[in-house]
């Protein structure tokens, strides 16, 4: 089995060979050329201080643009570019990572959208700002070092300036808008929103569920369980291009991950407020609060939770069931064969939410799980099998 690193450097050629393609058969708009440019930069190991990681090192296009690393914690959190820096929250996949809405407060009150766990960046735009001078991640020391980087690489030179001007270099603002524009741009192909699970292809008439993927359909969708209140953006089944996400925050009442604690080396007394640390929120109320993700790829994308606490997704639906009422099962973390940890922001717990529902068998949360794997998309199901 080959690292994510490994995996980067025998892909070289490939982008090598994609550059010569370029030449012989030119793209055809200024959108298929962004969009070739910013494969190119999204790969591009080249714009991190030490020049070993690109996007796709935590956002791995083999493993549904997640981070498949270990670590030395179970994949929990990410490694930065020097090989020893970890950060406190797990990298989502970036599979219709797209579709999230910008990050606003509704009518209601609550807030929605945004990226990163905490919707800190407004919009793909502004989340594409971050990685490059994160000290945690590619930890160059600003924008002008990030520009000056793709400048070393004469085909992003030529890119950048056939479909933004030859004065695209004249600011440095100028310039990293149109890398992150570039780069935006490829993460909005299809090759990161297909829609062609066994789920998808089931509401076309293509594929027939297994009765255990069926058993977990209706349970999903049912009142019986509340996975439908956070997990579908349209309030009804069987609609073609459903997210599985509500891009609604809760806390839910996750605990800390002490393992990465101990190893990404933040104080015993630092505890991780979710919503609460986006500057454009100051309300104490949603302490704790995280974006509901997408279900897509879910299960090929653990490990799980915003800190990547739990490694299996049979046990994130044993520890929704916990809380429901009347329920003396599921009391117990199959993974530590402890009682679950208490939760790291408990006084703002969503107990309403999650005590809807009625309590699950055995058989019925592994129905789930079945059913969760037909969201996996059809690229990445050898992976969902194993």
């Amino acid at each position: 089995m080959y690292s994510t690193r490994q995996r980067l450097r025998m892909g070289t050629p490939h982008l090598l060979m994609g550059t010569i393609l370029l030449v012989l058969c030119p793209v055809t708009s200024a959108a298929d050329e962004r969009e070739v440019l910013g494969e190119a930069l999204f790969s591009d190991a080249n714009l991190s201080l030490n020049r070993n990681q690109s996007c796709s090192t935590c956002h791995d296009p083999s493993v549904a643009f997640s981070d498949g690393r270990d670590g030395d914690v179970s994949g929990a959190v990410s490694l930065g570019d020097d090989g020893l820096s970890l950060g406190d929250r797990n990298a989502p996949t970036l599979t219709y990572a797209s579709l999230i809405p910008t990050f606003q407060r509704g009518e209601d009150g609550n807030y929605v959208g945004g990226f990163f766990r905490d919707g800190r960046a407004a919009t793909l735009i502004d989340q594409l700002a971050e990685p490059f001078t994160n000290p945690l991640e590619m930890a160059l020391p600003d924008i002008a070092a990030v520009v000056a980087r793709v400048q070393e690489t004469p085909s992003h030179v030529s890119l950048l300036e056939n479909i933004y001007g030859d004065r695209v270099f004249d600011t440095q603002e100028g310039a990293f808008q149109a890398i992150r524009e570039s780069i935006a741009a490829f993460e909005q192909t299809a090759r990161f929103g297909p829609f062609d699970s066994k789920y998808d292809r089931y509401l076309k008439g293509e594929y027939a569920l297994t009765k255990e993927e069926e058993l977990g359909r209706v349970f999903f969708f049912s009142q019986l369980t509340n996975c439908h209140r956070c997990h579908l953006l349209e309030t009804k089944e069987f609609t073609a291009g459903e997210t599985f996400t509500n891009h609604r925050y809760h806390n839910i009442g996750i605990p800390t991950n002490t393992v990465v604690r101990e190893h990404n080396g933040l104080p015993s007394t630092y505890t991780d407020t979710g919503l609460l640390q986006n500057p454009a929120v100051d309300d104490p109320v949603v302490a704790g609060q995280f974006r509901v993700p997408s279900l897509r790829n879910v299960a090929v994308t653990g490990p799980y939770m915003h800190n990547g606490v739990f490694e299996d997704l049979l046990t994130v639906v044993l520890y929704y069931n916990r809380y429901t009422l009347g329920n003396p099962t599921s009391q117990i973390n199959p993974e530590t064969a402890m009682p679950w940890r208490p939760a790291e922001v408990p006084d703002t717990i969503d107990y309403d939410l999650l005590r809807t529902g009625q309590p699950i068998s055995a058989r019925q949360a592994r129905a789930l799980v079945a059913f969760l794997k037909t969201l996996t998309d059809q690229r990445y199901e050898a992976l969902s099998e194993r």
